[in-house]
């Protein structure tokens, strides 16, 4: 389980202001970006909206899907062109891990939200960057990193509730101000031979099965049979024995099977939903006391070993039923033996080239007040229906190699 859950106290790190370190950080993002997420190259639509928000003087939220961990330097790239820093909402985990990133971060205009709680802080921050309106804030409405960069997951309600709360303070501007959002599509292609750069990867796991390496199957046969594989592990540890059904059928049992316990005993009975969701409220329940150091030590390690349960049934859920349902993109088939890695070392291998593609959709005005007896926020609404269309176009722009 890597460690994106911290069980000590909470302090909420603000930003920087000033513009000297995010100007230094662009001008070595390329070289690192080819170094540490082997991305060799970018290319940038829609750009034009953006720069007419910034003329306009709005309050500018980008709110982009959340494929890889390099998505913000991938962001990062892109205000060369505008150019104009960013400032950044990231997970407080980030800021504990060792000595540079805590002190790199803030200075390049990040600061950290505590996602198993209210951060009232990190809230009031955000909604202020709004007001101002002197550079534009990103928000991962997503709150996750998926590593399925065609699939859009839920998002969560909290990015709107920010930018409206902001949207109202500027109304009372004088003159007015507005707030506008702009979904962000960034897309991945990957540009090498793919069945050499995922042989070695697939090896060392079926190594790990005590298996062959199975070098007489097509490499998608051997992708899903890793999983099934691996599928059946975890299966053995919770249920005893593997279960009957479809991947999906037997991927969502398992889910329940971890979740639906947790829930009756902390949230007093099994929700429905989205799965990001039921784990965000349960780490939410279980956290509080462990962090305020009210736990007997044997009580702390019965939750550490419910917030790996937590964990396992996130990382189950990003694996999309469907992703092989048609024939699986080259990305379709890096990112699934990307999180097979991921899950059983914490630790994932670069693979390069890979070209990024980013578009700024259009803005989104949000209105100071929701509109009563809707269950779905239409700015939610506007903002998954331009990502979900941009992803979609984005992926036909794929480098002639693989067309």
């Amino acid at each position: 389980m890597q460690a994106i859950v911290i069980d000590k106290p909470y302090r909420f790190v603000p930003p920087h202001h000033g513009s000297l370190w995010p100007n230094l950080m662009r001008a070595c993002l390329p070289r690192y970006l080819k170094n540490s997420h082997g991305i060799e190259s970018l290319e940038s639509f829609g750009l034009d909206r953006l720069k007419a928000s910034l003329a306009a003087g709005h309050g500018i939220m980008l709110a982009p899907n959340h494929c890889r961990p390099c998505d913000p330097m991938v962001l990062g790239l892109m205000t060369s062109a505008i150019p104009q820093p960013l400032y950044i909402m990231a997970a407080r985990h980030l800021f504990m891990q060792g000595r540079l990133l805590p002190w790199l971060l803030p200075r390049l205009g990040v600061f950290s939200v505590y996602r198993e709680g209210l951060d009232r802080e990190a809230l009031k921050c955000a909604i202020q960057i709004l007001v101002d309106a002197r550079r534009p804030l990103v928000i991962f409405p997503e709150g996750a990193i998926s590593r399925t960069n065609d699939r859009l997951n839920h998002l969560l309600d909290g990015t709107v509730f920010i930018a409206r709360s902001a949207a109202k303070q500027r109304k009372d501007l004088n003159p007015p101000g507005k707030v506008v959002i702009h979904p962000v599509a960034i897309r991945y292609f990957f540009r090498g031979d793919i069945a050499r750069a995922l042989t070695p990867v697939l090896e060392d796991i079926e190594k790990r099965l005590s298996w062959q390496p199975q070098k007489d199957k097509p490499l998608v046969h051997r992708i899903v049979k890793v999983g099934e594989a691996l599928l059946t592990l975890k299966e053995l540890e919770y249920a005893e024995k593997p279960r009957g059904g479809t991947l999906a059928q037997r991927v969502s049992a398992l889910i329940d099977q971890l979740l639906a316990p947790l829930e009756t005993e902390w949230l007093k009975g099994k929700h429905d939903g989205d799965v990001t969701a039921r784990v965000k409220a349960l780490r939410t329940a279980i956290l509080p006391e462990m962090v305020a150091g009210d736990t007997t030590e044997e009580e702390r390690a019965r939750r550490w070993r419910q917030l790996a349960e937590l964990y396992l049934a996130q990382q189950l859920f990003f694996y999309p039923a469907d992703y092989f349902s048609a024939p699986p993109t080259p990305e379709q088939l890096l990112e699934t033996v990307e999180r097979f890695e991921e899950d059983l070392t914490d630790t994932v291998r670069i693979h390069r080239p890979i070209h990024a593609v980013l578009e700024v959709g259009e803005s989104i005005e949000v209105s100071p007040v929701r509109e009563r007896g809707i269950e779905t926020d239409p700015v939610m609404t506007g903002i998954r229906r331009q990502l979900e269309a941009m992803l979609a176009r984005l992926k036909e722009k794929r480098p002639p190699e693989h067309e």
